[in-house]
């Protein structure tokens, strides 16, 4: 009897761009891949700053975890990757008023990340049956 892992994917966040799911399901887990501040309908990074920037990837976290048959509330670890520490603080508000259940977390300074995103994030949760 081997595992069964389903494939998540939703046109509501922004899609994969290389050969990855945006999320995974195993067991109770959601397993996501790291969600950058790409605006789905365009495939573009959005313009701005940390805090529009982390706004973006939270709704497409939210967007793969609703497909997934999760949600926020559901969230037991994070992994943030800032490409400026500096932007901590901003980054920290936006993520304390949508994560909400204060799941594990790490946040690390990166030296660059995909397509010169400010922000990646990426997330285990349970699913919510």
């Amino acid at each position: 009897m081997g595992v069964q892992i389903e494939i998540v994917k939703t046109d509501e966040a922004a899609a994969a761009i290389g050969p990855y799911s945006q999320a995974i399901v195993v067991g109770e887990f959601v397993f996501s891949s790291g969600q950058l501040p790409v605006n789905p309908k365009t495939g573009e990074v959005i313009t701005g700053n940390i805090t529009s920037q982390t706004e973006q990837v939270l709704k497409n976290i939210h967007a793969v975890l609703e497909a997934a048959g999760s949600n926020l509330e559901s969230i037991v670890k994070t992994t943030c990757y800032l490409a400026d520490m500096s932007d901590f603080a901003k980054f920290n508000e936006v993520y304390g008023k949508n994560i909400t259940g204060k799941p594990a977390r790490s946040c690390v300074a990166v030296r660059q990340l995909p397509k010169n995103a400010l922000i990646e994030i990426d997330v285990i949760a349970l699913t919510a049956d």
